[in-house]
């Protein structure tokens, strides 16, 4: 094919989506087998995507729009209703401005390659967002973006100053001609509710020539419970420069093997020199124990490297492999919770023994404690459509794993335990959750795409708290019609009958 065309791959009638699912993604395998594109299209410029948009309205398919693929239910690439998957594997240019400390990414670009190209042009500038290398920018940028450095300079969706998006008419919008409505729901809000972002432009953000790391690992039997639970009382509370997260794990999922175990992986990201850290962990966190020798210092670069578990001295190229690591096949449910007051001991020791309950062949388990404060408090909820700010001392994120797909039903199963019994301990009113963390269990849009505004309301508040309802009126007045819709899109309410303002 002419590398100046497109790519169309039709989807042969017999073919299983995990078939396709295996090609096109890197991080879960849906456990359903019959939900498959009609067509897979890899458009290389915005004209095209224009076309597919109109093509797409005239033949009455759905759009499914995947950059990365770690979409934890799978809503960027598989539908009930047909449908097409929209590829944007080669939109990835990202043009760094390093004079005004900003940049422009293409949507289908992925973490690591941004990162490799800010430190490629400067080694005093970097952007804050997550940790996996492989994570695609437009449904990471558009959905929030947690960072280790986010108590420090807050998420990557409050560091976007400008974007560009085709709408539900084929036009393409930026900043100034879309508005500051439209531009305030796609920070945040989820993108694909709105339009087919194309691409961010980003603040990049001073950071010093080294950072320091650190990830001690204690057991149940080294005093892991108290120290969780001390963690707990100061992890919101310390430096901003400081961001202290939690691991908590089963040692044979971890490193395969051997005596199973729980065990609670303090991993550090700081940004500054070792001296001040240990300073730090000393006046806040003495029960550590934290000396010299846990931690290292290393420029911003290689922290991407250290958090992405590749081995020291790992060459950085391995951040522009977009297919780094697919052959880490396997089923996923992952689901998540924010934290307002500490978790009681007898609390902890509760998820201890839910964790012990997994201790099964091929499925494992991982729950990540993710502090809150700084930056991220300082910001109010309205701000952005991400409103997990002030009055939150850490965020969960619930992660099982397995290997076989008839084991599905109890490993999943098994988390909804897990997500019960944490209730008590949690937000409320609502039971929030976090948008990058997709979880239909929350609740999902009809398949028809005409959902009320009551029913999206049961997860929509969950994830967006009381912008949920700026986030409808957003997608009232620029998506009337619901052309961009999954099972968790903004519902508009113009043809529901009934608005709520």
């Amino acid at each position: 094919m002419n590398s100046n065309s497109s790519q169309v791959i039709h989807t042969p009638k017999n073919s299983s989506y995990s078939t396709i699912y295996n090609s096109f993604s890197d991080h879960n395998l849906r456990i359903t087998s019959n939900f498959k594109p009609s067509i897979i299209f890899t458009p290389i410029n915005e004209s095209q995507i224009q076309v597919a948009i109109h093509c797409s309205k005239l033949h009455d398919l759905q759009i499914r729009i995947r950059s990365g693929g770690h979409d934890y239910e799978g809503l960027s690439y598989i539908s009930e209703a047909p449908f097409v998957l929209i590829d944007l594997r080669n939109l990835r240019l990202i043009s760094i401005d390093t004079e005004n400390r900003t940049a422009w990414i293409q949507a289908g670009a992925t973490l690591g390659e941004v990162y490799y190209r800010i430190a490629e042009k400067s080694k005093k500038l970097a952007f804050v967002a997550g940790v996996c290398p492989s994570v695609g920018v437009g449904g990471h940028l558009s959905g929030g973006g947690y960072s280790m450095m986010s108590r420090k300079f807050g998420t990557a969706a409050d560091n976007i100053i400008d974007a560009k998006l085709i709408d539900a008419n084929g036009q393409i919008q930026d900043r100034e001609s879309m508005g500051e409505d439209l531009f305030w729901a796609i920070r945040g809000g989820g993108g694909t509710s709105f339009g087919l972002i194309i691409s961010w432009k980003v603040k990049l953000l001073d950071i010093p020539e080294k950072v320091t790391m650190f990830n001690v690992p204690r057991t149940l039997d080294q005093n892991a419970t108290q120290l969780v639970y001390k963690w707990q009382h100061i992890a919101n509370k310390v430096d901003d420069n400081l961001l202290f997260r939690i691991f908590l794990r089963n040692s044979e999922f971890r490193f395969g093997g051997g005596q199973r175990a729980i065990y609670a992986s303090f991993t550090t990201m700081f940004v500054g020199g070792v001296d001040d850290l240990l300073h730090e962990m000393e006046d806040r966190f003495p029960e550590l124990g934290l000396v010299k020798e846990d931690c290292i210092e290393m420029s911003w670069i290689e922290s991407i490297l250290f958090f992405a578990d590749f081995p020291r001295g790992t060459s950085l190229d391995v951040l522009l492999n977009w297919n780094t690591r697919t052959n880490q096949r396997g089923y996923f449910k992952g689901k998540s919770d924010y934290v307002q007051q500490p978790i009681s001991i007898n609390g902890l020791e509760g998820m201890w023994k839910l964790l012990n309950q997994l201790a099964v062949e091929n499925s494992g388990a991982e729950l990540e404690f993710s502090p809150y404060g700084g930056k991220l408090s300082d910001i109010s909820e309205s701000e952005i459509p991400f409103p997990h700010r002030a009055g939150n001392i850490f965020m969960i994120e619930y992660a099982v794993y397995w290997g076989k797909i008839e084991d599905s039903q109890r490993n999943i199963a098994w988390s909804r335990k897990l997500y019960g019994y944490m209730a008590k301990y949690v937000s409320k009113s609502p039971r929030a959750a976090f948008f990058n963390y997709r979880d239909l269990d929350l609740g999902f849009n009809n398949i028809n795409g005409n959902t009320s505004y009551e029913q999206a309301k049961i997860w929509g508040e969950k994830y967006f708290k009381n912008n949920f309802d700026r986030l409808v009126q957003v997608k009232t007045k620029f998506d009337p019609t619901n052309f961009f819709r999954n099972e968790q899109s903004i519902p508009p309410l113009l043809s529901l009958g009934h608005n709520i303002w």
